[in-house]
Parts: structure tokens; sequence; C-alpha cells
């Protein structure tokens, strides 16, 4: 490696916002009495219902049909007859539920597998760029008389009138009645936090509020849930939920998750864990599977939501699984074809001949052979698809294959093309849907499988015709999905279907490093041609102005990358090294400006989040009354002047999440003393993998950086998945 010190300039260091990378996550809290939506990275899921409506209207659709479709199964096993203390509690109160003394809320069930029904419209055209509200309406079509009467209620609690429109949109008709009856569905709005929601309730409230109202409890246990679901999880075990609800102030935990399994707004679940006869990490133990010996079993408590889409994502992929592959093609002619692709890309045709879910792991030189794949499969007759969570991967991918994304032929099987997931879904592109309402497709490749989170895998998996066969493709070692879930990694671990690893490996200095960081090892590596080049910083303003120094003037005159062509990455949005400075001063370097709209101007470079977990790189064109006008990913974009605020930032600096799936010339890493606490092995390899030619890492954190390649593994996140898996389908060898 190249070492290219400078001096020091200012000491501005400042705290990291390394929460603030994760959509809907808040960036910092106000007083008590002063609750305010933080500043999300992936945009307000409320504010941008208007603008997405069109493009998400099948996913919409979808999740209501499953929803349907789980309420018709048939009720829970009757398990449980031997737990004890608060899991016979928890059990006690779902069971109250059931028998109608509650709002229903099915609990501890394993319904039987069912097909999906047929969606209505398919491949309905591309929506229109987003544009101003037509009507005086608020998000969601809240009547502009709603949102009134909430912004008075708003105020009446001293609570900012702006959250008005999301609350209205939220809660629906009568939203000022229901706020004043339980002030602390203020939570449910995004941004404001339980000290906040307090406040506005000792307003409104007065001598009645207290810490112990049960609508208190079961409000702030909602939060915490949808606060694990940020973070990945898809549901809590029951004792970390209920010593995260005392840390918040509630005073009788066990009471709060009752009250909140009761009234239908959480659901409960016991899961068999792996060893019979141990204890560790259990609730409580129950005879399973009725042979008089006990297991130790867990208690999850998670939303309804999330519950459904990983119970149809393991129906799903347990059809596929189970399913034989519709038969394109001979035995010989899928071995010819597997026998004249290179290296083992040959196993993976040879996998995909017999499999209907197959899992394809490797680094970025591995994609040549789902490529080589689709090739394969097209010239046996097959309508193959690939499908990508976005824009820049689904661009990356259309390179390999030769093609132009989502432009097959008109006549005759499709060629492989590539398309977004979102896209492919709600058939703005891709194949659309057959008459029973599946996607009209005989193999489908899902790259950087790592980033689709439960939600996307149920839809996905639902929308598959019988006898489809499913690629799921990615680097096990880059960051988690920004949604909850793993499901990648949930697959592999339970090893339920084909796993085919290649052994193409990325070649190069950079492929080198970028190889050791996945095996835990930061080593030193010849870079002849610069390839890797570490500059030595001392604070974040120094980390700020040789970011600057490298990506206008280094990296170009050394290199032989125009500075639109280099990507800078740090780990969080806040602090004096994070996107927000970063961007500032590149901004100011590379395209100064007045900021006349929003802060932006003509040339900046940004990213537009539409919609929570999707982003959209891009450029500002203009601005006019519309709205600002942005080109990304080859469309034009224009969003509404009351929108820009919370879904388009200055795209020169992205946090490893935002970069996901892109891949640049050359990539510039920030690592200032004050990112510590947000290094792991899987963020560095994420971000360092993003470069195709050239990495420069401006280095401020001494020994914490191969500390965090050799000793910070993944965070863990609580999924089902494994264990809604194991009924349904035998461990593969």
């Amino acid at each position: 490696m190249s070492t290219e010190p400078e001096p020091a300039t200012e000491d501005t260091t400042d705290a990291v916002d390394t929460g603030s990378e994760t959509p809907g996550t808040v960036e910092a809290a106000g007083s008590a009495s002063d609750p305010r939506p933080g500043e999300p990275a992936g945009g307000e899921a409320a504010g941008q219902l208007s603008e997405v409506e069109a493009e998400l209207s099948a996913q919409r659709i979808e999740r209501e049909r499953i929803e349907r479709r789980k309420a018709e199964k048939q009720g829970p096993i009757e398990a449980g007859g031997k737990l004890s203390g608060t899991a016979a509690d928890l059990l006690a109160a779902v069971r109250a539920v059931e028998s109608g003394a509650k709002p229903a809320a099915a609990v501890f069930g394993a319904p039987e597998p069912a097909r999906r029904p047929a969606p209505e419209p398919v491949r309905p055209p591309r929506p229109a760029p987003a544009g101003p509200a037509t009507a005086p309406t608020g998000p969601a079509g809240a009547a502009a008389e709603a949102v009134q009467s909430v912004r008075r209620v708003l105020a009446e609690g001293g609570a900012p009138e702006a959250l008005a429109p999301q609350t209205a949109a939220l809660l629906g008709e009568g939203a000022q009645d229901a706020l004043r009856a339980d002030p602390w569905q203020l939570l449910r709005v995004g941004g404001v936090r339980p000290e906040q929601a307090d406040g506005f309730a000792r307003a409104l409230l007065g001598a009645e509020c207290g810490p112990d109202d049960e609508r208190r409890g079961r409000a702030v246990t909602v939060w915490l849930l949808e606060q694990a679901a940020l973070a990945g999880h898809t549901a809590l075990e029951l004792s970390r939920l209920t010593a995260t609800l005392a840390q918040r102030g509630v005073p009788d935990p066990d009471a709060a998750v009752q009250s909140t399994l009761a009234e239908g707004e959480a659901l409960a679940f016991q899961d068999a864990l792996d060893e019979p006869g141990s204890a560790a990490r259990s609730e409580d133990t129950e005879d399973t599977d009725g042979d008089g010996e006990e297991r130790p079993v867990r208690v999850l408590i998670g939303l309804e939501r999330y519950a459904l889409a990983e119970e149809s994502l393991a129906d799903g992929l347990a059809r596929l699984v189970n399913s034989t592959p519709k038969q394109d093609g001979s035995a010989a002619d899928w071995e010819q074809a597997a026998a004249s692709a290179p290296g083992s890309a040959g196993e993976l045709i040879r996998a995909v001949a017999g499999h209907g879910l197959v899992l394809h792991t490797g680094g970025e030189a591995s994609l040549a052979e789902p490529a080589a794949l689709l090739h394969a499969a097209h010239a046996l007759g097959l309508r193959a698809w690939a499908a990508a969570p976005g824009p820049l991967g689904r661009d990356r991918f259309a390179a390999l294959l030769g093609t132009e994304p989502a432009e097959p032929p008109s006549s005759g099987p499709a060629a492989p093309a590539s398309v977004t997931v979102a896209d492919l879904l709600t058939g703005v592109e891709g194949p659309g849907r057959d008459a029973d309402g599946a996607l009209d497709l005989d193999l489908l490749v899902v790259l950087d499988a790592p980033q689709l989170d439960v939600e996307a895998g149920a839809l996905l998996a639902e929308s598959l015709p019988d006898g489809a066969r499913l690629v799921l493709a990615g680097d096990p070692a880059v960051l988690g999905s920004v949604g909850p879930g793993r499901v990648f990694a949930d697959l592999l671990a339970a090893r339920v279907c084909s796993q085919v690893a290649s052994r193409r490996p990325d070649p190069g200095p950079l492929g080198e490093l970028v190889s050791g960081i996945g095996i835990g090892e930061l080593s030193q590596v010849e870079a002849p041609g610069k390839e890797v080049v570490i500059v030595p910083v001392r604070d974040a303003g120094e980390a700020v102005h040789r970011t600057v120094q490298l990506v206008a003037d280094s990296v170009p005159r050394a290199i032989g990358v125009p500075a639109e062509e280099t990507q800078v990455i740090t780990p969080g949005h806040g602090g004096a090294a994070g996107t927000r400075a970063l961007n500032a001063a590149l901004k100011e370097r590379l395209n100064p400006g007045p900021g006349r709209f929003g802060g932006f101007d003509p040339g900046d470079r940004v990213v537009h989040t539409p919609a929570p977990g999707r982003v959209l790189p891009g450029r500002v064109v203009k601005a006019d009354a519309d709205g600002l006008h942005l080109t990304c990913a080859g469309e034009t974009v224009v969003v509404p002047r009351d929108r820009v605020e919370g879904s388009v930032r200055h795209g020169w600096a992205l946090t490893a999440h935002q970069a996901l799936g892109g891949r640049w010339p050359a990539v510039v890493v920030v690592l200032p003393g004050d990112a510590v606490q947000a290094l792991s092995r899987p963020w560095i390899y994420t971000a360092f993998g993003r470069a195709a030619r050239h990495l420069s890492v401006v280095h401020g954190v001494d020994q914490a950086l191969p500390r965090a390649v050799a000793e910070v593994p993944a965070k863990p996140r609580t999924t089902r998945l494994p264990v809604l898996l194991a009924p349904q389908i035998p461990v593969t060898d």
C-alpha cells in the first residue's frame, strides 16, 4: 500500500451519526414537549406514499392477499401445556384472544401452505414522474379538513404542527379523536420518540398521565418492535423486549406485552430450540413432540406485518424446493451447456438443471457465472430474467450480460435482461404475469441477494409459478438488508437447498485486500499501480480536507479517474466527517452554487430515496415551480418542493448501505476518529469492495481498523425463517 501524508488542518471532531444509515432511524431526539421527526436516510415513509403509490400498488395488493390467506388458515396448534411463568401468562393471554374475549390475533400457528390468488392486472404502465399533489390533501389521501383538525390537537399538546399530514394519514378517519383518546398514538409517526410522546400526553391528559398507563405500555412496546425491525430483526425474544421496556420506564413490562398481544398489535411465537435438554437462551421448556421429553423453547414477540411476510416467504421457498422444475431441454442439453461453461459456472448450471432453488455465493468476479447461466438457459428456450434490489446492481449486471436493462426482443423467448426487483414485481419492467397471476418466466436470478428483506423476498417467492427456478446470488460477507430479516444468510445456514460457491477470485491487489477482509485479515498488499493508497489523518477536519483533495486532484491526476466517477463512502450522515459535511465540502469544490432550491443547484450529484430502502443515484437538472428535476438511472424524476428535504441528499459521499450494489472506478473511504463504533468487518468489506480500480482510505482510526476486521462480525438478527423452513424442507448435505 502507498502512504500519502499531509499536515493536519483543524480539529472539528464530532460524533458520527451511524444510526442514520438505516432508513427511518431517528437522527436526534428533541425535548419531551417537542416531538419532531428525525432526519431519515431513506425518506419519510408516510410523506412519500403519494409519490410512489402507483409503483408500489402491486406490493400492497399482494400483502393484503397474504394477510387474508393467513387469516383464513387453521387456528394455532395446541401447545404450551407445560409452560410456566411469563411464557405461560403470554400464552394464556393469546388464547383468550382466540376465544373471542379480545380482538383476534392468530399466534403459535403452523398453517398449511396455500397457493396465492392470482393478482388482477398485469404489467401496469410505467408510473409518471412524481409531481405535486393535485388536490389539497395530505399524504395518503388525508383530507385537508382532517389534517387541520389534527394540527389543532398537536398544537394543544405542544407538538410541531408539521406532523399533522403524517399523523392524519397514519391514524385515518377520526385521527384527532384518536389522538385525544390515546396521545401515545403519536409514536406511530416516524421520528417521534417515547419521551416526546410522553410530553405530548402530559400536555393533553394532565394529571391523568402516568408511566403506568396501559396505553403507554402498548405504544412503547410497538415502537420498540418497529425499532427492532429497523435494526434487521423480524421479532424479539420476550426477555429482551421486557428488559428494554423496563429501561424505557414501563413499570410492568410483562403486563405491557400481554396488553399489546391482547389488542392484536403484536403476535407471540414459541420456537423449539435445536438442542433438546438444553435450556440455554430459552424462556421455558415444553414437550413439543409429544414424546415425553421436554425441549427448550424461546418465546418471540413480533409485528404482524413481518410475521406474515416471513411465513409467506417460508411457504414460497418450500414450494420451490419441493416441486419438480419445469423440464426445458433434455438432461443431455443441460449437461452440454454446463460442460461448455467456464469454471464453476458449469456447477451452477448443473445445480439449476435439477433444483427449484439454488444459492450462489462469491465476490464481484463471480457475477460472470450467473451471466453464463442466463445465456445458457436462454439458449435452451427458457424465459430467463435477472433482478437486482436497486438500479446500481441492475445496471452493473446488465453490462455483464451485454444487454441494455429490461429491453428484450419483442418476439420469441425474452433474451436475458436485468431489471430491479420493484419494477419486476409491479410489472413496470420485466416479463409481466401469466393468467394465474404468476411472473411469466421460467428462471429468475436475483443478484445482490443479501439485500433482500423478508417482505421483498416473500413477494418474489409468492409470485413465482410452479416449476420455476430461482437462483439467489450474492456475496454473504457484505452488509445485510436495510429492511428486517436475513433471507440469504438464513438460507445458507439452514442448508435446505442446493448451494454453489464460486471459485473465481476477485483479481489484483484490490481483490486480494477485500478477500482477506472477508476472512478477518487486514493484510498489506503490493499495489505497484497505486491500486490501494492509505492517507493518514489526525482529525475530522483534516479528513474532509484530504478527501476533497483526493477526489478533485490526486485521483484524477495519478489514477486517471475523473471526479464524477469517484465515490466517497463514510460510516454515517452526521458528524464532522459524515456525508453532510463531506458533501458540503465537495459541492463547494466541484459544483459551487447558491443552492437556490433547497440547497441544490443544476449539476449537483444526488441520491433520491422515493421510498424507504430505495436509493436512486442521479444529478440535478433544474428546478422550477413543479419541483426539483433529476435524472436518475437514465430517467427523469420530478420531486415536488415539499418532498425535496426528506428524499433528496447530495451524493458525492454516501454511506456503505447507500452504496450497496454499486461499483465505481475509484472509491475514497473516509474513516474519521469518531467512526470507531460504526466499524465492523461487513462494513469495511462492503465499503472497500465498491472500488473497481483504485481505493483510497482516509485513515484516522489507528488500530481500530484491523481490530474491527478481526473481531467485529455482523450484528446478529433475530429471525424465524430457519424455524419455519425446518418442518417443510429436509436439510441438504
